[in-house]
């Protein structure tokens, strides 16, 4: 059985592309997604984790629509809800989410706004993964991402701290280096995210897309192993607390040791060092 969920959605013609008559008046965009065996999956039967990954899952499928994309933004929790027939908690999970990837952002008074820094980025990255190395971009890193952490000190709200310090704890908790791998990225998003400043994500994530490389992996692997592991996860509690207690400087300090400390590591993988007799 397939079901489909349909809403209108008043959006400002100032959202709308570029070639669109930008009159200052309200638009109609109607928009629809179609959810396989979805007589399975109604909020009366689902469990709260199912239904925090169908809200997920539909919402990653609803930010595709054409309409969606040009409108530049989703409908209120409370219309997502009834749209997917779960509660607004699991609808908010599933923001929560996309946030952290990058895919959405949320601002008071303008709602949550379809904001894939990663989409424009993608090709130029992929093309500068070819001529660099997990070296330099760990000097990138660095000269960008102490900025961004002082930023978010300042900026940040208790939202933020909230995600930031669950984001630490699953770097910790990880149990296989690929799974690091995700939960470190989406930690060093969301001081990003917090930052609020949308130039500065977007060259994070070209930054870390590179530094995503398939051809990396095993050093990034050899970075990040299990004895690390906890290192890491304690220098993130230290960069979220600091941030937290809204000390920028702090933050930046924290956050330029840490990034230090995994540059070691990666010289010391690509140039070992000569065994003396």
């Amino acid at each position: 059985m397939v079901l489909t969920f349909s809403a209108r959605l008043l959006v400002p013609q100032a959202a709308m592309p570029h070639d669109s008559a930008g009159n200052g008046e309200m638009t109609n965009v109607s928009m629809e997604f179609f959810t396989p065996e979805a007589n399975a999956f109604t909020g009366a039967t689902l469990s709260p984790a199912q239904a925090k990954q169908t809200a997920l899952g539909r919402l990653r499928a609803l930010i595709e629509v054409g309409d969606i994309q040009a409108a530049g933004r989703l409908p209120p929790e409370r219309v997502l809800a009834e749209q997917i027939g779960v509660s607004r908690r699991a609808v908010r999970h599933a923001l929560d989410m996309l946030e952290a990837e990058g895919r959405i952002t949320r601002q008071q008074g303008r709602g949550t706004l379809i904001c894939d820094a990663r989409a424009g980025t993608l090709d130029l990255s992929t093309q500068l993964a070819k001529l660099t190395n997990p070296v330099d971009t760990l000097e990138a890193r660095m000269a960008i991402e102490p900025a961004l952490a002082r930023l978010s000190a300042l900026r940040g709200t208790q939202a933020d701290f909230d995600k930031l310090f669950e984001a630490a704890e699953a770097s910790r908790d990880a149990k296989d280096p690929i799974s690091y791998e995700k939960a470190d990225a989406a930690f060093h998003r969301r001081i990003a995210i917090a930052a609020r400043n949308p130039l500065l994500v977007t060259i994070f994530e070209a930054v870390l897309h590179v530094a995503s490389d398939r051809s990396w992996r095993h050093g990034r692997e050899t970075a990040h192993c299990i004895n690390n592991q906890a290192r890491y996860a304690a220098a993130h509690r230290k960069i979220a607390a600091a941030i937290c207690e809204r000390n920028p400087k702090l933050a930046e300090e924290t956050m330029r040791a840490h990034l230090g400390t995994v540059q070691q590591q990666l010289i010391e993988h690509a140039f070992p060092r000569a065994e003396t007799a």
